[in-house]
């Protein structure tokens, strides 16, 4: 079994888990100790999970902990590509939108049509980075200035600020967690206030997260699940996976619940694009219902 074999199927049990000893994984995977405590350093010099003595656990097990872009770009990448596909939908031409940052709002950035007329205003490097890369044109940017995070993330005052001046149509949000007791959350209390100003800025929100989130809980509150608008995230809720109880209490909690199915297709096509009405026709009515954030 190669390495990168091994360090997947240690995430696996990790995911399953929440925690994993070396020994169960040596005799699982059938190599030595050593070898499991050279994969484990690696996953945890990515940011994958968390070295502790005789095993590892969750990076997410801890509030405060807050990952790097590029270790969170790493995981449930198909489900960040479903959700940031059904995200697409809401949009309706001319809109203007916040756009927090984070690695679902990302793939989000690589969707947006050129052809929509939309302003789009966000704290992520990396959102702007993949508008930029369709050469500018078509959409509108603003990138709010602040103290950057390890997300690639603009925060605190600056940015807070800048939103003070600004309203927008719709929100897309990537959360750290998201619980229906807790709410949305953040493991960045600075990152949480920015995200708390864009919810109050915007008509609506539309929270994006995949079904591993939900029952993490950050340091920080972002909102309760009575704020958001529309709620998207994969076919493990549905599933169960998540917990028996949780797509109905999620749908009980937010205005609208969307779930993004899971098909091998996902990370192989982007999505078509949504049908866009003739300016002055309405479209149907089935983005919001519910809550207004």
């Amino acid at each position: 079994m190669l390495a990168t074999q091994r360090q997947h199927r240690i995430l696996q049990e990790l995911d399953a888990e929440g925690t994993v000893r070396v020994a169960a994984l040596a005799d699982l995977l059938g190599v030595s100790e050593m070898t499991v405590r050279r994969d484990i350093d690696a996953l945890d010099a990515d940011g994958l999970l968390l070295r502790v003595h005789g095993g590892a656990t969750r990076a997410s097990s801890f509030s405060a902990l807050e990952p790097g872009f590029g270790a969170k770009a790493a995981r449930e990448t198909e489900a960040k590509q479903a959700i940031a596909a059904e995200a697409v939908t809401l949009l309706r031409r001319g809109m203007t939108l916040l756009v927090s940052g984070g690695t679902t709002t990302h793939e989000l950035a690589r969707l947006l049509p050129r052809d929509l007329r939309l302003t789009v205003a966000t704290n992520s490097l990396m959102v702007a980075s993949a508008l930029a890369a369709g050469g500018g044109e078509g959409i509108r940017t603003v990138v709010l200035g602040g103290q950057r995070t390890p997300s690639e993330a603009l925060v605190g005052p600056v940015a807070v600020h800048a939103l003070n001046s600004l309203h927008a149509d719709l929100c897309f949000m990537g959360v750290h967690g998201f619980d229906a007791k807790a709410g949305i959350t953040s493991p960045n209390l600075l990152e949480s206030e920015l995200n708390a100003a864009m919810i109050a800025a915007s008509d609506r929100v539309a929270v994006l997260a995949d079904a591993t989130k939900y029952g993490t809980v950050g340091l920080a509150r972002i909102a309760p699940l009575s704020a958001v608008g529309t709620l998207i995230t994969d076919d493990r809720i549905a599933a169960g996976s998540a917990g028996p109880d949780a797509e109905g209490l999620l749908r009980q909690a937010v205005g609208e619940l969307r779930i993004a199915p899971l098909t091998p297709a996902t990370s192989e096509h982007f999505p078509a694009r949504p049908t866009i009405l003739p300016d002055g026709q309405t479209p149907p009515a089935t983005a919001f219902k519910g809550h207004d954030a």
